[in-house]
């Protein structure tokens, strides 16, 4: 089940827009599967990073659900009609508020922008899995050499 809540005018009320998608989808919790929420977003929220993380750590438990955001950096500090947000952040401090928020709400991370891919918390699993695979290959061609080398 998807919600949507449109945010314009230069916006970014995450508190009004969590709070609105939380009453929505889950006033009938029992009667619903979400799992996730999901924050497409170009910049850091009006409010501040550590009332927003406590916030979204107390809503996310009390409905266990996560919470996951992709940023999307644009190169440009204002929006195409002009309207500069009620609070600015530079795209790494953007992210780093998103990172804290997205812990506090067991979720995942995912930055990009018209280079490519940043950073995100999917890419970083699998390439982790991948250093473990390669670790445990090379500890059993060691071990089967040294086995060769006994016999």
């Amino acid at each position: 089940r998807w919600v949507l809540s449109l945010q314009c005018k230069g916006s970014r009320n995450f508190m009004s827009a969590l709070r609105r998608a939380v009453e929505v989808d889950f006033k009938d919790k029992n009667k619903h599967k979400s799992q996730g929420l999901y924050l497409l977003t170009t910049g850091i929220p009006d409010q501040e990073t550590h009332t927003v993380s406590a916030y979204v750590a107390e809503v996310c438990r009390g409905f266990d659900v996560q919470l996951h955001v992709s940023l999307f950096s644009v190169m440009e500090d204002v929006d195409s009609s002009g309207i500069i947000p009620a609070r600015y952040a530079n795209p790494a401090e953007t992210a780093a508020a998103f990172k804290e928020i997205v812990r506090a709400a067991n979720g995942r991370f995912h930055w990009f922008g018209e280079a490519g891919i940043f950073e995100s918390d999917d890419i970083t699993v699998i390439v982790s899995e991948m250093e473990k695979a390669n670790n445990y290959s090379q500890k059993c061609a060691f071990l089967v050499e040294s086995l060769k080398q006994r016999s």
